[in-house]
């Protein structure tokens, strides 16, 4: 039996490093509050005002319309863990551009996960290949820069098990939590995943997209070899690659947050304002 053999060369460690601490930087989430991430002050209801209550804590809508002074009040909402599902597969490998998908996606993770840390929430990272890798929610940041490094190592004949890696994480979250997906979605077990999870979570993917993915709709009978199976296979490339349109269409009738990234184009700018958006994001 010939012995597949592995890549496992790392990314440029200073290259990587660099990368993910710009995307920290322009991703912070400040310091305004959030539904989602952090300890800031939520608005919680308006009552009368009790002598020692601080003057700058006072309603000044709700006394000029009842003629009685009233104050604010706030609490501090607990902060939710986040979790990092990283793609780590053999199509997130493979790329037809300078940049592949599995490096944007661990870049991306590492910046969202040291932002996430500015806001004091826990950090946590699966991953969705062959490999064991499940680290739970921590406020440490030597921890998600030993996980970053890791993940600098990358296989390129790793599997994927994103849908059923999913599955074996909704159980064990005990709290509702903050969920972002790294992937390009070639597991067709993913989706339905995705749908059970976001029943009790907050789901958002970051849909990875190589430029050869989309190139090839349309082009005909394709003979070729399953880089994560290693099984050949004769197909029509419209019937058997999924497009762009499918995979957000798929999303959406799952009810499931996404916002897609290509590799050959900026996407810092747009990835921001859709995190914004969803008020991840300082105002």
């Amino acid at each position: 039996m010939k012995k597949q053999l592995k890549d496992t060369r790392p990314l440029d460690s200073r290259q990587f490093l660099i990368a993910v601490k710009r995307l920290a930087d322009s991703l912070s989430y400040g310091t305004d509050s959030s539904p989602f991430l952090g300890q800031g002050l939520e608005y919680v209801q308006s009552r009368h005002y009790v002598p020692g209550d601080p003057v700058r804590s006072i309603d000044w809508r709700v006394t000029a319309r009842t003629g009685k002074t009233h104050v604010k009040d706030y609490e501090s909402p607990k902060s939710l863990p986040v979790w990092f599902i990283v793609d780590t597969s053999a199509s997130m490998t493979h790329a037809s551009t300078t940049t592949s998908k599995y490096q944007l996606a661990v870049q991306i993770a590492g910046g969202l996960a040291l932002a996430c840390l500015d806001r004091v929430s826990p950090v946590g990272l699966l991953g969705a290949g062959a490999r064991d890798i499940n680290i739970k929610p921590s406020l440490s940041r030597e921890i998600i820069l030993q996980w970053l490094h890791r993940l600098r190592h990358f296989d390129y004949s790793e599997r994927t098990h994103l849908g059923r890696k999913l599955l074996s994480l909704n159980p064990s979250l005990k709290e509702r939590s903050l969920i972002f997906v790294l992937s390009d979605l070639h597991d067709p077990t993913a989706i339905p995943a995705l749908k059970l999870l976001g029943h009790r979570h907050d789901v958002t993917v970051l849909l990875l997209r190589d430029p050869a993915e989309d190139s090839l709709a349309g082009a005909g009978l394709l003979h070729g070899q399953e880089i994560e199976t290693g099984k050949t296979f004769t197909a029509r490339a419209h019937k058997n690659f999924t497009c762009l349109d499918d995979a957000k269409a798929a999303l959406k009738q799952a009810s499931i947050d996404h916002f897609p990234i290509h590799t050959d184009r900026p996407f810092l700018a747009s990835l921001r304002l859709y995190l914004k958006s969803r008020n991840m994001l300082a105002k």
